[in-house]
């Protein structure tokens, strides 16, 4: 058994603890949660905490603000109702390196993530682009949700939101409580990928941020609040138990 403790907290790159090792674990076997601790801690193994980062808002004070629909409520009934977006900077020796991330409420599946040398509003307009063509938005039934950069309430955002039929939502000033489930993500990127280190250069980071997001976080990283399911793999439950009344 603990070898194949083991290979799950080393599957998950050691961010697992024993609550997520066991869930693993359960799908394959009859496991008691806490001999699944008791052997992680014999091994010396555990998993690794989130912690908190800086924010990097910057907000034009003569911009128009969108109200804020969310008020701190970050769920939805299905996918693509509600997208949290927000900026941050991953260090390098050549110089930051900005990333802009799109991630969806209901399933907290990143949508779409961008990377550029400059926190403009290109990276966010880019980002949203992305997102509107790898998925299926009816228009009236998403929100938007930012926080007061400029890069939010710059003109190019703002009218591709309405040509797109999104509503558009901003929380209030200087309160990361009103973008949690964007800044949530930052501080997983920031635990579990960069984990506090400086990489080299920016095509590093780019290659670190594809691994984990695309290749980890997305497709392979349970969640309590998803029942220990992947971002993934609760789309696809719902969408599965969708159409099978239709069957």
């Amino acid at each position: 058994m603990t070898a194949r403790i083991r290979q799950v907290h080393q599957d998950s790159g050691g961010i697992y603890g024993s609550p997520r090792v066991h869930a693993v674990l359960k799908r394959g076997a009859h496991v008691g949660r806490k001999r699944v601790e008791r052997l992680m801690r014999q091994a010396g193994l555990a998993g690794i905490s989130p912690r908190g980062g800086k924010g990097f808002t910057r907000r034009d004070q003569d911009a128009d603000l969108a109200p804020d629909l969310v008020q701190r409520d970050f769920t939805a009934p299905a996918p693509n109702r509600l997208w949290v977006t927000d900026l941050t900077r991953i260090p390098t020796t050549e110089g930051p390196l900005w990333l802009s991330a799109i991630r969806d409420a209901f399933s907290r599946r990143v949508v779409v993530w961008e990377t550029s040398a400059h926190a403009d509003a290109d990276l966010v307009l880019s980002s949203l682009k992305y997102a509107l063509t790898s998925r299926e938005v009816a228009p009236g039934e998403l929100v938007h949700h930012a926080d007061h950069g400029t890069q939010y309430t710059s003109i190019k955002l703002t009218t591709r939101l309405v040509r797109a039929g999104i509503q558009a939502s901003m929380g209030s000033v200087g309160d990361s409580f009103d973008n949690a489930l964007a800044e949530n993500l930052w501080i997983l990127v920031k635990t579990e990928c960069v984990r506090g280190r400086t990489v080299a250069t920016r095509a590093e980071a780019n290659l670190a941020l594809f691994e984990y997001v695309d290749g980890f976080y997305n497709s392979r990283r349970i969640q309590k609040r998803l029942g220990y399911l992947s971002p993934i793999e609760f789309e696809e439950k719902h969408y599965a138990d969708q159409t099978a009344p239709n069957q």
